[in-house]
């Protein structure tokens, strides 16, 4: 009597195989859908804490705790000023007013050695909403990337 030897036979195998590739195919969408979704998400906190920083800085000019130029509309000349700090016109043995801990670079912009205030885009207040353009203060933040998040809304309109 003849024994058959133990193991998988080739057809196994190749199911097996098979199985384990629909599995994978099946997981790196979902892997890369979480990828978008977490950067989306960081640019949507990132975006709120410099737009909140920008308002702040502009009731802290409207209080007079920061010296508004004459020709000034009250927000700051560059993102610069929001984490590197003003000089306080009401308190001056207080140092300075800070708005933002650090500036926040934009997720979707490409990693490198590009310091985070050149990451974003600049809205200056006399800038129509829907052509933006840079001048002389800092009134809104937009994202440089040119993809759409997952609700459709291209992540400049953010």
């Amino acid at each position: 009597m003849m024994r058959r030897a133990g193991g998988f036979t080739l057809i196994e195998l190749v199911v097996t195989v098979a199985i384990v590739g629909i599995l994978a195919s099946v997981a790196v969408p979902l892997g890369e859908l979480g990828v978008q979704r977490a950067k989306e998400q960081d640019l949507r906190v990132a975006l709120r804490q410099i737009r909140e920083a920008l308002d702040a800085y502009k009731q802290a000019t409207e209080e007079g705790r920061v010296q508004r130029r004459a020709d000034g509309s009250g927000y700051p000349r560059s993102l610069d000023e929001l984490a590197g700090g003003v000089e306080d016109a009401k308190n001056p043995a207080r140092a300075k007013i800070y708005f933002l801990r650090r500036l926040p670079r934009d997720p979707f912009f490409p990693p490198g050695d590009v310091p985070a205030v050149d990451t974003w885009g600049k809205r200056a207040y006399a800038s129509p909403p829907d052509a933006p353009f840079e001048g002389e203060d800092v009134f809104d933040v937009y994202s440089l990337s040119d993809g759409v998040g997952l609700n459709g809304i291209p992540h400049r309109e953010w």
